[in-house]
């Protein structure tokens, strides 16, 4: 028996709701490009790096909110119901699970791009390069 089958898979009924649950905490990048592209963006890209980071190579239309800095008074021109969608450098960082936490602390919907840049590099999207703070 192999490690992969050593425990056995859920019941189809529980995967199902787990698999269908992890929606509404994430999404990936092939979807945040295809709602930038297709001009059906609904909701705020924070890249939660630093400002350096951001300026050196950012997703198109994201804004630089460092996680350490989301705070309600950086927030309080979005509505209650914006939905932001949080991303940092890539699955080796954590910086976007933090920047989540915040935003749900402070009530915000909110949804995390786990690939991050690294993420978008990989399925071949372009980086933006001009600075955006939010």
């Amino acid at each position: 028996m192999s490690l992969v089958s050593e425990t056995p898979a859920a019941p189809s009924a529980e995967a199902l709701a787990h698999f269908e649950a992890e929606f509404a905490f994430q999404t990936d990048c092939w979807d945040v490009n295809n709602a930038i592209t297709t001009d059906q963006k609904d909701f705020v890209l924070l890249d939660v790096r630093s400002h350096e980071a951001h300026a050196a190579g950012h997703v198109p239309t994201a804004l630089s909110l460092p996680h350490g800095k989301i705070i309600a008074g950086k927030l309080a021109d979005y509505p209650p119901e914006t939905l932001f969608v949080v991303y940092c450098a890539g699955p080796h960082c954590n910086g976007a699970a933090r920047a989540a936490i915040r935003l749900a602390r402070l009530g915000r919907p909110v949804k995390v791009m786990p690939g991050g840049i690294t993420g978008w590099l990989d399925e071949g999207f372009e980086l933006a390069r001009a600075p955006a703070h939010a």
